[in-house]
């Protein structure tokens, strides 16, 4: 099939859903199963929606430690010599940024088609000069795979899927303290003392990667092993004192951090800088050619019509992805919403016309409901953040 043929197939996939014999399980579906999760199908994959309490799940990752199952999310290793400069074509952030030096660091893009609509967010982790890790979204994947396929024709480069890999994330004021101890090869000595990420051999050929990275808001590390070490390693944080959380939990999460979910807050049919990701865009140098740049550069000329703002709903209900915000400058639309359990109200992120700002207000069940409209985050280190926009 050629690349274009399964880039669509995978947009089609990631909104649609996945039938039920493509179902995935990860290497640590039965430590969720024996635990009591209640597994759900989130983009083809078997995971835990929780195993009990969302609410207690959300907390624990906020007051102490949380341990999450995201070996859904897909592992590409990229190398060879045009390695550099294919990614610095890709991605709408500039790697050239990071060191070669070994010094251990990645960096947030959002890969864009030639319009400028965002094709996925990812985090890309230089290992050398020309030696990149890449970790992108789970519903995207045969999409994304295919966009690099057909973006990588004309360079010198090898995509190696690691679909052997498992990933855990370990997040919360205590994560990285309760989790070092128990990392494999006695590698937690070094680990604690990385600001971005850590590639070290346990053993044999078992590799294990720490990235200091998360989805939550708080501190905490993403680790990466082979899928047979995973359980022993979940088994071991749980022990030590991880609350066991899924996807429910990471999204309310996501959400009070103020962070992008792919597929509502950033899709195809938004830039960056409609959705609050300016920041992730290098201008400089200007001569450097990515795909979407001249969307982009148009776009920021002329103004973007709508921009990605944080919503705090002021009277009651819960804010939900779809329902309709009115404000000054016309009508917008919730990305995503929920209940923050931190702040005990409801929050969302909406995109709105250029100039709102202030009070809002958004239709729930047919009642307009009195909102304000604030820059994200809500909720970081534990901490509540609400500025007016």
């Amino acid at each position: 099939m050629f690349p274009a043929a399964l880039f669509y197939l995978g947009v089609f996939l990631s909104v649609h859903g996945y039938p039920e014999f493509v179902m995935q399980q990860t290497a640590l579906y039965e430590c969720h199963q024996a635990a009591g999760a209640r597994m759900v199908d989130f983009g083809g994959w078997a995971m835990p929606l929780h195993y009990g309490s969302q609410l207690d799940e959300h907390h624990a990752v906020r007051r102490h430690a949380g341990v999450f199952d995201v070996s859904h999310m897909t592992v590409v290793d990229v190398s060879g010599s045009a390695t550099e400069a294919w990614l610095r074509y890709l991605l709408a952030n500039d790697i050239a940024r990071l060191p070669d030096n070994g010094s251990g660091k990645g960096i947030y893009s959002c890969m864009l088609n030639e319009q400028g609509g965002v094709v996925d967010d990812l985090i890309a982790y230089r290992r050398g000069r020309n030696d990149f890790r890449l970790v992108v979204n789970a519903a995207t994947r045969a999409a994304d795979l295919a966009w690099m396929a057909q973006t990588a024709k004309n360079f010198a480069v090898q995509i190696n899927e690691r679909a052997e890999l498992a990933m855990l994330a370990v997040q919360g004021p205590a994560a990285r303290d309760l989790a070092a101890p128990l990392l494999p090869g006695g590698a937690g000595d070094m680990a604690l003392q990385l600001q971005s990420f850590a590639s070290l051999q346990t053993g044999g050929d078992a590799e294990l990667f720490v990235a200091r990275t998360g989805y939550t808001g708080e501190d905490g590390w993403e680790i990466m092993v082979p899928a047979a070490q995973a359980a022993g390693l979940w088994d071991a944080l749980v022990a030590a004192g991880a609350q066991p959380c899924g996807l429910g939990a990471r999204d309310t999460l996501r959400l009070e951090a103020g962070l992008n979910l792919y597929g509502q807050d950033m899709t195809l049919d938004t830039t960056p800088l409609e959705s609050n990701l300016g920041w992730t865009v290098a201008w400089e140098p200007a001569d450097r050619d990515f795909v979407g740049r001249a969307a982009l550069e148009q776009q920021r000329a002329s103004g973007a019509a709508r921009k990605l703002v944080g919503l705090v709903l002021e009277g009651r209900g819960i804010m939900r992805a779809g329902q309709p915000v009115n404000t000054p400058a016309g009508a917008g639309e919730i990305t995503s919403g929920g209940f923050s359990p931190t702040m005990e109200q409801s929050i969302a992120l909406a995109r709105v016309p250029a100039a709102a700002a202030g009070q809002c207000e958004v239709v729930i069940r047919n009642k307009t409901i009195p909102a304000r409209v604030v820059r994200p985050p809500f909720v970081r280190n534990g901490q509540v953040r609400v500025a007016g926009d």
